[in-house]
């Protein structure tokens, strides 16, 4: 099992923003929360899909990625530490773009434990972005596999950044059609694969976002009682959880409903 990150509590939680410049007013939200409830927190986890697309690490000069990009750097220099996981629309988001926002670049999953000091009896939290538990959608699992894949992404990459962002703007487009003909049970995440990325850690309670299907699950793996937290998408909702070391709360920025407990 691998070592668990460490982290600064209160924490808090955020993914599937998507932002982009087609919808100013989620980005509005974005930054006030980085302007309001991030300055109070000691850590910020942002579990992937931060934007609509990532096209590389060599877009950062765009001058939308860069504005969002100093941000998040300037939430980091102001103390709070950030943490950072890519997700299947920013999955390009390397070591470069981390180190622009002041982040630590998290892998998927990851064990993160929070406390103060060095506690090593500190409670330890699984993170994750959610994709790689939905197997039930065995073509998109293929998909995954081969953008994921180092080589595919080296060679990606060594394309010129136009013709890179024209390759997303299609592959978005079937995308949405592709998902328009599936169920949602089937772009949920599978029981049997939380129940074994449980096991596999320990039983911790798990974070993650993707399915924009927000809710706290309560689990019985083997006997062990676990939750499974699910963060939301941020169209029309800015919404983020909340974590002390004691228990969790969903927090909003005052546009709609809050997080389900």
């Amino acid at each position: 099992m691998p070592e668990a990150a460490r982290a600064p509590l209160p924490a808090l939680f955020i993914s599937d923003l998507h932002l982009s410049e087609d919808e100013p007013a989620n980005v509005a939200a974005f930054l006030a929360f980085l302007q309001g409830p991030a300055r109070q927190a000691a850590s910020v986890f942002i579990l992937g899909d931060l934007f609509e697309y990532w096209a590389g690490d060599d877009d950062l000069a765009t001058p939308f990625n860069a504005r969002i990009a100093a941000a998040i750097r300037a939430l980091a220099d102001s103390g709070t530490a950030v943490f950072f996981m890519t997700g299947n629309r920013d999955l390009l988001a390397g070591p470069a773009f981390a180190a622009a926002i002041g982040a630590t670049l998290l892998e998927d999953p990851a064990r993160v434990r929070f406390a103060d000091d060095d506690n090593e009896d500190a409670p330890v939290l699984l993170l994750a972005h959610g994709d790689a538990l939905c197997t039930d959608d065995v073509a998109y699992q293929a998909y995954r596999r081969q953008v994921r894949d180092p080589a595919w992404q080296a060679g990606f990459l060594a394309q010129p950044l136009p013709a890179r962002k024209a390759f997303i703007a299609g592959l978005r487009q079937k995308s949405e059609a592709a998902k328009a003909g599936k169920s949602m049970e089937i772009m949920d995440v599978n029981a049997e694969a939380v129940a074994a990325l449980l096991r596999d850690n320990a039983y911790p309670t798990l974070v993650h976002g993707h399915t924009h299907r927000p809710a706290c699950h309560r689990l019985d793996v083997d006997g062990h009682d676990c939750a499974r937290w699910v963060l939301p998408d941020w169209r029309g909702e800015a919404c983020w959880l909340r974590y002390d070391g004691h228990g969790f709360r969903p927090e909003s920025g005052g546009r709609g409903q809050v997080l389900p407990e």
